[in-house]
């Protein structure tokens, strides 16, 4: 009679980069014939994939460790906090591993430690695209790993190493994978998009009976002919995002950039070793959104930052009143261990930094809410997320918006009854409200 699989429970920290990394972990485990356990009860050990960007990720990352070791005893840590193996093991020293991010040799030669690997290989355990952690119409593809930036503010690199890029074969055998298992949106993502494949001189590989370099721009044209929504994130601000708005125009890509531009001050960017040219910025945006009027453009920003003096931060308000872009986020800026600004004079009380990102948050909720109202009337298309029976309403995003970090569209359930996640539809906005929209199916007028 054979023993039941060993089931392995997984809770995964951090940003989509480090879910694609589960994602690759819980397929290789369900390929050996092991179960996934919903929770700790279930469990014969769990695998925590931490954060360690911030202090309060790793701070949210140990908390994670300490509640896997009570609820469940068997624990074994991968991801980026792993590089810190001894810090974790003085707090934890019961965990069976420490694992660095993309370890997944390792994080399987501790699994297989544990708990051996069942035998039973009669089922189809993985299904070509392998396993997800998202809603089954969209994925993250990660088009490579590690980053080389030196940017003062960050440790990617001392975590996850330099740049590393898949050749482009590769990743476009995995799009088409994951397009004819159902997925209606890929979300790009690596640590710096725009650097993609400079790493082999972007060397080309055989896709379709074609070369395609291993370059983001030849990349997301071949992204576009699958025929599905591919959406770019963290694209630095390299000459060559023109020729990117060019592929948007076509309809090929969603237009959609996602920049992170951290700041407008001369020097606060220099500080950071970021492109310290608010003006040319400025000039791009105008010059992209001539080339690709329905272009929505999302950024990022930390205030607060060692050495931003009044005059800074207030630059950096007159600086996005100026840009008016569609999308926002703000940090307050933390501490990140051994990150260089951590040595730069000028540090700021932790609630003077809050105050500034609050004050910034509160500006852009005014131009969020000015460019939405602009869309009332319009017809555009949504792609369903879920269905809230609660509030009886369909929950979907325009090709401006990517779940989880920007707005909604609610459509009211009885307007769309037969509508199901994954679905495409055609509505007009009804209503605006700061981040969100409000429609109704284009049938309906």
């Amino acid at each position: 009679m054979t023993s039941p699989a060993p089931r392995i429970g997984i809770v995964s920290l951090g940003c989509p980069k480090a879910l694609v990394d589960s994602e690759r972990i819980i397929t290789r485990l369900r390929a050996e014939g092991y179960e996934l356990s919903p929770d700790y009860a279930g469990a014969d050990m769990v695998i925590v994939n931490t954060c360690g960007f911030l202090d309060s990720a790793r701070a949210e990352s140990l908390a994670a460790i300490g509640e896997a070791l009570r609820e469940n005893g068997k624990v074994i840590v991968t991801g980026c906090m792993g590089v810190d193996d001894a810090e974790i093991r003085a707090r934890y020293p019961n965990v069976l591993a420490v694992t660095g991010p993309q370890k997944f040799a390792d994080v399987m030669k501790a699994v297989h430690a544990a708990a051996p690997a069942p035998h039973d290989y009669k089922r189809d355990l993985v299904p070509p695209a392998g396993l997800h952690l998202t809603p089954a119409h969209y994925a993250y593809l990660k088009i490579s790993e590690g980053c080389s930036n030196t940017c003062t503010f960050c440790i990617i690199p001392r975590l996850r190493g330099p740049l590393v890029s898949r050749p482009a074969a590769d990743v476009l055998a995995e799009a088409e994978q994951l397009a004819a298992a159902g997925v209606r949106e890929l979300l790009i993502i690596s640590q710096d998009t725009c650097a993609y494949g400079r790493d082999i001189r972007y060397r080309a590989s055989q896709w379709r009976g074609k070369d395609v370099r291993a370059h983001i721009t030849d990349l997301s044209r071949a992204l576009g002919e699958l025929g599905i929504w591919v959406r770019l994130h963290y694209l630095y601000p390299y000459p060559h995002v023109d020729e990117l708005v060019e592929l948007m125009a076509e309809g090929l890509i969603l237009p959609y950039l996602d920049l992170p531009l951290q700041h407008a001050a001369h020097g606060v960017l220099r500080a950071m070793k970021r492109p310290a040219d608010d003006e040319r910025m400025l000039r791009r945006i105008e010059k992209w959104r001539a080339i690709c009027p329905d272009l929505a453009i999302r950024s990022t920003f930390i205030t607060g930052f060692p050495g931003e003096t009044e005059e800074d931060f207030e630059h950096l308000l007159e600086w996005l009143k100026a840009a008016r872009l569609e999308r926002v986020g703000c940090f307050a800026y933390e501490d990140v261990s051994t990150a260089p600004a951590n040595e730069l004079p000028g540090a700021l009380p932790m609630e003077v930094r809050r105050q500034r990102r609050d004050e910034l948050m509160r500006r852009q909720a005014e131009i969020s809410a000015s460019i939405l109202e602009r869309k009332v009337g319009m017809r555009t298309q949504v792609l369903v997320d879920e269905i809230d029976d609660d509030q009886q309403l369909v929950i979907a995003r325009t090709r401006w918006d990517a779940p989880q970090v920007d707005g909604e569209v609610w459509i009211a359930r009885d307007m769309a009854p037969e509508a199901a996640p994954g679905d495409l539809l055609d509505v007009r906005i009804t209503g605006a409200r700061t981040y969100d929209l409000e429609a109704e199916p284009a049938s309906a007028e």
